[in-house]
């Protein structure tokens, strides 16, 4: 496969504008196939937290996922790819993942790529979190995904929300070791 696969599913939690720098950022290139999976609660917080329509991020993927659409491919082990990132992942859906309960294509896609060992990073927003919500981030962790809270930094001098979001998908991004110049690294 000379290109990367990356499925990128996004859940009804807050931080769309963390989905949309990540989709922004592996939209042009070419050695990256962006799949999108985005849940109907997705559509609305998108709706509600930025004025960006949904063409914006569905027009450069490579293919977009129906969430009820579990025979999709990315619901099969036999289709590879190289990572997996839900962001943001609502409580209800690091719960499904970190429990098994395979009820959609983002729960089932995830699962399956916890039992491919393959990348997943879950990118929870919710704050505070209660023991339920901790215990979940535990059992996903332990079953081999990356729990990466959207918790910013600072030492990069944000001075706008863009260089907050760009500095989280770029982390997220390193996780999967796609190369980018979305913030200046520690040190840098």
């Amino acid at each position: 496969m000379n290109t990367r696969r990356i499925v990128l599913a996004m859940t009804g939690a807050s931080g769309m504008p963390y989905a949309v720098a990540l989709a922004d950022a592996l939209k042009d290139r070419t050695d990256i196939q962006l799949h999108l999976i985005i849940s109907e609660a997705a559509k609305i917080v998108l709706k509600t937290e930025t004025d960006i329509p949904l063409s914006r991020l569905t027009e450069n993927a490579t293919a977009v996922y129906d969430q009820n659409d579990i025979a999709a491919p990315p619901a099969s082990g036999s289709w590879i790819h190289h990572g997996m990132i839900v962001c943001p992942c609502s409580m209800a859906s690091l719960a499904a993942i970190a429990q098994g309960f395979g009820s959609n294509l983002i729960h089932r896609a995830a699962d399956v790529t916890l039992k491919e060992r393959r990348k997943l990073i879950l990118v929870p927003r919710e704050t505070p979190f209660n023991s339920i919500h901790l215990q979940n981030m535990l059992a996903a962790d332990r079953a081999g995904a990356t729990v990466l809270a959207a918790c910013p930094g600072f030492y990069h001098r944000p001075a706008t929300i863009e260089d907050l979001t760009n500095q989280l998908a770029g982390r997220i991004l390193d996780q999967l070791e796609v190369p980018h110049t979305l913030f200046k690294r520690w040190g840098d």
